[in-house]
C-alpha cells in the first residue's frame, strides 16, 4: 500500500466563519462530532469525548492542534483507541464559494499508524468521516437555511 489519504469535500450554504465555528467551538463540535473539553486552540492538546454504553464519558479521539488559520485551515494530530496512541493527521480547508463554503477534509498517516490492519482502519475511518460529515450537514441545516 502507498500513503493512502482519506479525502472528502462538501459544499455548505454558510460562510467560512460559521463553518469554522463548527470545527473549533466545543459546543458546536458536540452537535456533529464529539464533545470537546475546550475550544480548539493553536498548539494546544484536545480531547473529544462521547457517551459509553453505560452512560459514562469516554475518550473518543485526541491529539494536538498543529495549525490554525482562522476561517481557512485547521490541522491537528488525531488518534483514537484502535490506533493505540499512534498519530495520524487531519486537515480541514475552507474556501469561499458562491453563497457558501467548500469544506475539504484530508486524513493521512493511517497506514503507518495501523500497520497490518491498515485496510480495515481505512475503511472504518472513511465510513466514520462520512457519518460525521453527514452530522455536520444536519447540524448546519438546523442553523442555516
Amino acid at each position: 500500500m502507498t500513503n493512502t489519504v482519506i479525502s472528502k469535500s462538501i459544499i455548505i450554504k454558510a460562510d467560512c466563519a460559521t463553518v469554522w465555528s463548527f470545527l473549533t467551538d466545543k459546543d458546536k463540535l458536540a452537535l456533529w462530532f464529539y464533545r470537546a473539553e475546550a475550544n480548539l486552540a493553536d498548539g494546544e492538546d484536545y480531547m473529544l469525548v462521547g457517551t459509553a454504553a453505560d452512560g459514562s464519558s469516554e475518550q473518543k479521539c485526541w491529539g494536538t492542534v498543529q495549525e490554525m488559520v482562522p476561517t481557512s485551515r485547521l490541522v491537528y494530530t488525531f488518534t483514537f483507541a484502535p490506533l493505540a496512541g499512534a498519530l495520524t493527521t487531519v486537515a480541514w480547508t475552507l474556501e469561499e464559494v458562491h453563497g457558501g463554503t467548500r469544506l475539504s477534509l484530508s486524513h493521512e498517516g493511517i497506514e503507518a499508524a495501523a500497520g497490518e490492519a491498515a485496510m480495515g482502519m481505512l475503511l472504518a475511518l472513511d465510513a466514520g468521516w462520512d457519518k460525521h460529515i453527514a452530522g455536520l450537514r444536519a447540524a448546519m441545516g438546523e442553523l442555516v437555511d
